[in-house]
């Protein structure tokens, strides 16, 4: 058979398994799955999963499910099953089925049966910690259980006691007896049921004990006839556990391959779920959406769009070994997408007022909308001979290769007129308070009038008779510095990730419709909202690119 060309030693592996004929039995048909925990919103981190299993679909026509791993009732809810479809559906991707793992409670009880009566399950009154203790190091074996050698019998009885409710929570658990001296602590005996007396979003209160996520993960690959496990790195360690669990278990060959790839990391991001609750709980941020997370609905809610995240992740590529990207890739990613897709407008942060002193009444200027297409089109914007310009673009003693505005010097108005700046009125701090200006008809933009008044740069403007009064909001990383070991966040907060001004805009952006991407030139990229009745702007990313392509 042809297959496709790997890009990625898990395509490599794919392709030889295909070869050997692995998977003749069934047709050569892939299924793979993609299996988020719903106990919150999914984050960039996702997206490279989601990007690494949505492309073998892609590539060699599998299959595959989106599986919500819900085994921990106590964390889990439709809020964030709707929040996973949702995102998954704004990324582009299509999956064949929505399943559930709670949809095999009633078989994974079935197999943990099996397991006692196999011999390779007991139930262990030992607490938690008590669990903890004995288990060992890496260095020393762990201590069998004093419960290890119930007969088979008594195990059965106890479990299906426990089943039946007649125990409070951590009062037993059900464990796999595999090997309490494995140097891969995992096979020490692992927790396969525990007792929860917590109602499950999906099942009620049918359910008084929970199957753990090292047994239910694996065996729902195999129940679903998953071919190939896809997961980050972390998980390296647990595939004993997981081979072993779907052995025991009975299925037949082929069964599931669990394969690693390294897990997506981001200076100055947080990328656990766990963290991020934290944040909204504690009310630092709006919610999961807030547009400084890194959850995919927040990265939405920016601005972001969604074929930048992906193509950052297929620059990032599929590697083994764990690292860290720096976040101006990803910036640079969104930069490059919005440059080529995104309106152009014209707004300024911090007003300046310009008054053109030789200008006279009012006039319509053609402004092209993106530079970037070739059928871009142009749209109208006012100009009545006095502006606002931004603050930064006036030196009162401008620097050495100065290309704005300063006293006797000259500037294009973007779609506009040259000005030359005869006069600065100055407050009482000695700061600029407002420029007058001559323009020269002969250069107007688009004109083929050949004049002899030149300038140096382009600055942006906004007219002071149809200009509105607008809010900018900046965004800065949650997190004060790039690396972010494991441990509490809360010294690493940045308080100040996010501040809200208030500046002049052109009247078009409060016409357009929310969510629309804009590059204010010489600013940034931004996202139009509104807020009340105010218009915002809304940065998504800056214009300068740090990264080195």
């Amino acid at each position: 058979m042809q297959l496709p060309e790997a890009t990625n030693f898990i395509e490599q592996i794919i392709n030889e398994e295909l070869e050997s004929g692995k998977f003749e039995s069934r047709g050569n048909q892939l299924q793979v799955r993609f299996p988020p925990e719903p106990n919150g919103y999914l984050h960039i981190g996702h997206v490279k999963a989601m990007c690494i299993n949505f492309g073998v679909k892609e590539k060699y026509g599998a299959k595959i499910n989106l599986r919500m791993d819900d085994t921990n009732p106590a964390k889990e809810d439709y809020e964030y099953v709707n929040s996973i479809v949702d995102a998954i559906k704004w990324l582009g991707f299509e999956y064949d089925n929505l399943v559930f793992a709670s949809d095999y409670y009633d078989s994974l009880y079935e197999i943990a049966e099996k397991y006692i009566l196999d011999g390779n399950a007991y139930v262990c009154d030992l607490s938690a910690a008590e669990i903890t203790a004995t288990r060992g190091t890496l260095t020393e074996a762990g201590t069998p259980s004093p419960y290890r050698n119930r007969s088979v019998e008594e195990n059965l009885r106890l479990f299906r006691e426990m089943k039946a409710g007649k125990y409070p929570d951590g009062a037993k658990v059900l464990r796999a007896k595999i090997d309490m001296a494995s140097p891969n602590i995992n096979l020490r005996d692992p927790v396969v049921y525990r007792i929860a007396h917590v109602p499950h979003y999906r099942t009620g209160d049918k359910w008084c004990i929970y199957p753990m996520y090292d047994f239910a993960h694996p065996v729902s690959d195999a129940i679903e006839g998953i071919t190939h496990s896809l997961c980050s790195l972390e998980f390296e360690n647990h595939r004993p556990v997981y081979n072993w669990f779907v052995e025991k278990a009975g299925f037949p060959a082929p069964r599931p391959r669990q394969i690693e790839f390294a897990r997506l990391n981001i200076t100055n991001m947080l990328m656990s779920k766990r963290y991020l609750k934290k944040l909204v709980d504690e009310g630092f941020v709006r919610g999961w959406d807030d547009p400084r997370m890194p959850t995919i609905m927040g990265l939405k809610n920016r601005g972001v769009p969604p074929e930048a995240l992906k193509k950052f992740c297929a620059d990032v590529g599929v590697a083994k070994a764990y690292s860290v990207v720096n976040q101006a890739q990803l910036d640079s990613c969104i930069r490059d997408n919005l440059n080529e897709n995104a309106e152009r407008g014209m707004a300024v942060l911090n007003p300046l007022k310009l008054t053109i002193t030789n200008y006279e009444g009012e006039e319509t200027l053609e402004f092209e909308k993106n530079p970037m297409k070739e059928d871009g089109g142009t749209r109208e914007v006012k100009f009545s001979g006095s502006v606002y310009i931004d603050r930064d673009d006036f030196a009162l003693i401008p620097p050495p290769k100065y290309k704005r505005l300063s006293k006797g010097g000259t500037v294009r108005l973007k779609s506009a007129y040259i000005v030359r700046c005869d006069e600065v009125k100055l407050n009482a701090d000695g700061e600029a308070e407002e420029l007058f200006c001559t323009y020269f008809p002969e250069t107007k933009s688009g004109s083929s009038v050949q004049s002899q008044v030149k300038a140096k740069g382009v600055i942006q403007w906004v007219d002071a008779k149809y200009g509105e009064d607008v809010v900018f909001r900046h965004y800065q990383p949650l997190l004060k510095d790039e690396q972010y070991p494991e441990q509490d966040y809360a010294e690493r907060l940045n308080e100040n990730s996010e501040k809200e001004f208030c500046g002049k805009a052109e009247p078009y952006f409060s016409e357009c419709e929310d969510g629309k991407p804009f590059q204010l030139m010489r600013t940034g990229y931004y996202k139009k909202c509104t807020d009340g009745k105010c218009t915002v702007l809304s940065e998504i990313v800056s214009l300068k690119d740090s990264f080195n392509k």
